[in-house]
């Protein structure tokens, strides 16, 4: 199995310093005073998994810190800086999926969403109106909605942290559901100050590929 032409869109957990975009705000680095055991950029889930399928990693689109929907931490207003939905659009202007040909899109959000006491809102799949983005239910489900509009033949895999409010869990699963995108649930990351360790990063990586070789598996049957 092999993903040709990939990109992530995440928050912490898939960031290094020197492999996202220039400006986005990174968790992990090679520094000796991290908070995690996580230094070397091939301890990470992502680069462990694109090493392991032989996968060419477009753009690792992931930000320390940020939430899918406009609402940041102290109710602050994301909607022009770190946003998941806002870093979607800007790649959409910027002519990224015309000049690149996207086939597979791994989503690793929701967890600054949960953190940030962000507004839940009410499930919302169509319909939208901007105020919308600001709480985080209708966030979800406007920013798979675009995802799909913009790569109708890429596989998109959402990856559900652990430890999440149960509203946005349930509504994460929800909106896969709605917008059929393949979604994978953590269980049982080893991790440090809420993030995950090195060891933590091989059960992350460990569990996508065992659910989506099941899945492949199970197609041949």
């Amino acid at each position: 199995m092999s993903f040709k032409n990939t990109i992530i869109f995440g928050d912490s957990y898939s960031t290094f310093k020197g492999y996202i975009p220039s400006g986005y705000a990174f968790f992990y680095s090679e520094d000796e005073k991290s908070v995690t055991d996580v230094r070397n950029v091939a301890d990470t889930w992502w680069h462990q998994l694109i090493t392991e399928t032989n996968s060419n990693l477009v753009l690792n689109d992931s930000w320390s810190g940020s939430t899918i929907g406009y609402t940041g931490y102290n109710n602050s207003d994301c909607s022009k800086t770190s946003s998941f939905i806002h870093r979607l659009h800007l790649l959409k202007d910027l002519g990224f999926f015309k000049k690149n040909k996207i086939d597979t899109v791994f989503v690793f959000g929701g967890t600054n969403d949960s953190w940030s006491n962000a507004p839940i809102g009410d499930p919302k799949y169509f319909g939208f109106e901007n105020d919308d983005f600001y709480t985080v239910l209708p966030a979800i489900s406007y920013f798979f909605k675009t995802l799909k509009d913009t790569l109708p033949d890429a596989n998109i895999i959402c990856i559900i942290n652990t430890e999440l409010k149960v509203d946005i869990a349930k509504g994460l699963k929800n909106a896969c559901d709605f917008y059929e995108v393949k979604y994978i649930c953590l269980e049982d990351i080893d991790k440090i100050s809420g993030h995950p360790s090195v060891k933590g990063m091989t059960q992350i990586k460990n569990q996508i590929l065992s659910s989506l070789y099941g899945e492949i598996k199970d197609s041949l049957k």
